[in-house]
């Protein structure tokens, strides 16, 4: 197993996070891959790109191809950026399935697809809430799956936001490294969200870019949280004569078929914010779930 952190160089709220996990374990300096810095502890690797990750795909195969190694997951230390300047802390999974093929995004990946979530991301949403309450000014939250860079290895981004003013704040990059330390199980226990391929995950549906459905269902201990949908997401279209049509489709696809490969033997289950659809989408959704054999649960269902 090995957890590979990918540190962007030019965003301090990345280093900040890199320079505190550093100062917390005995750290070994690799010999360089692709020319740039790389660190070793335990089963960890931290591995520096020069200015971002966003549009640095395929750097699990990089690191495989230059190390001999494949990594079982990465981790991406990030800043967060919003336009509303909220000081924040949060976790997401990428992708840009809605991004249509032939479509360059964005801000990274690739069109019309995602790579498979970490399944650590509700362990450490629990764990951001339990230790993220002392920082009084900033906002805890997930975010909905979105950019890149592309891989195929299970990953998350955990993120200081939203301005300049907070991107360098020190003490949110200690917090941060902090869960990345337990959270990988460098401080010698067992780490948190280590899939042991029996559980309910939960593919979340609809609703704005701060997942409060996620945010809420991701507190209780027993639930997997899978990609997160917003609304945005999931483009429809629909013809005079009623047929239906639109990205929305090749999403939920998309972010099912990418969640069952990050947890193998899970039941997978979605959750939908039925306000954030017109009648007339909210069916389209349950046919496709039917077909696709997902159950279609309310969030009472899901946490008992």
């Amino acid at each position: 197993m090995v957890s590979l952190i990918l540190v962007s160089g030019g965003d301090i709220a990345s280093t900040n996070q890199a320079d505190e996990l550093l100062k917390l374990c005995d750290w070994v300096e690799l010999d360089r891959v692709e020319g740039r810095t790389a660190y070793s502890y335990q089963h960890a690797r931290m591995w520096w790109v020069e200015d971002g990750c966003l549009w640095e795909d395929d750097l699990d195969k990089r690191w495989e191809l230059a190390t001999g190694e494949v990594p079982t997951e990465i981790i991406f230390p990030s800043r967060h950026s919003a336009a509303s300047g909220n000081a924040s802390l949060t976790l997401h999974p990428i992708g840009t399935m809605q991004v249509p093929e032939g479509v360059e995004p964005q801000y990274g990946g690739r069109s019309a697809d995602c790579p498979p979530p970490n399944p650590r991301i509700a362990a450490w949403w629990r764990e951001l809430n339990e230790v993220g309450t002392v920082l009084e000014e900033f906002d805890l939250s997930l975010e909905t799956t979105h950019h890149g860079p592309w891989i195929e290895t299970p990953s998350l981004f955990i993120e200081i936001g939203s301005t300049a003013e907070t991107w360098g704040h020190k003490k949110a990059a200690e917090l941060l490294a902090g869960i990345i330390y337990k959270g990988l199980g460098l401080d010698g226990g067992s780490g948190l969200g280590n899939w042991q391929g029996d559980g309910t995950v939960v593919v979340t549906l609809g609703g704005g870019h701060y997942a409060p459905r996620a945010n809420s269902l991701g507190l209780y201990e027993h639930v997997w949280i899978g990609h997160m949908l917003a609304t945005y997401a999931l483009p429809f279209e629909r013809d005079e004569e009623g047929n239906v049509s639109g990205m929305w489709n090749n999403s939920i696809r998309k972010a099912i078929s990418a969640t069952r490969k990050a947890y193998p033997g899970g039941r997978i289950v979605c959750s939908m914010d039925k306000k954030a659809f017109k009648g007339w989408q909210r069916q389209a959704i349950r046919e496709l779930l039917s077909e696709l054999e997902v159950p279609l649960l309310k969030s009472a269902e899901i946490i008992g």
